[in-house]
């Protein structure tokens, strides 16, 4: 019988180091361990819990949940102050949702007043939403920018006859 030679037949190859495929989505040109970064995930807002009364400001570019008494200005990403917090200064957010009492200049891009808020001061705003049952007293204004600290100041007008007295 005839035996077949096995000279001329593939066999398994050598064992050579394969390259590992790029991972998905990577950029030619990219090392092969390459992992594009996951956004980082957003931080909890802070609570200022029911039992703590601050005198002074806070700032922060992160949110946050105030639940307690507070005598200063706030300024946040997200600020959010609950039914049964009072607040007495200035709030400037990105977004203001207010289910308590605030005493003092509310300013922001999005402001909501819910139906348990009680605000007393003028709110300066891009867009406004004012439940049935808050209670407001101020003025409203609605700006581009109502983030911005300056406050626009109108010329005083000009009489007919073109005398101004100042």
């Amino acid at each position: 019988m005839f035996s077949k030679s096995k000279i001329n037949e593939p066999g398994p190859a050598a064992a050579q180091p394969q390259p590992a495929p790029p991972p998905p989505g990577a950029m030619p040109g990219q090392p092969a361990d390459y992992r594009p970064q996951a956004p980082k995930a957003k931080p909890p807002a802070s609570v200022l819990s029911a039992d703590l009364n601050i005198k002074g400001n806070i700032k922060t570019t992160g949110d946050v949940q105030i639940e307690g008494q507070v005598d200063g200005d706030i300024r946040a990403h997200l600020l959010t102050v609950g039914e049964g917090a009072t607040v007495r200064g200035e709030l400037v957010a990105d977004d203001v949702v207010i289910h308590g009492r605030i005493v003092g200049r509310v300013r922001g891009l999005k402001v909501r007043l819910t139906s348990t808020a009680r605000v007393e001061g003028d709110i300066i705003h891009k867009t406004i939403a004012i439940e049935s049952g808050a209670h407001f007293e101020g003025s409203v204004q609605r700006q581009d920018d109502p983030l911005n600290a300056a406050t626009k100041v109108l010329p005083k007008p000009v009489p007919a006859n073109g005398d101004a007295q100042g």
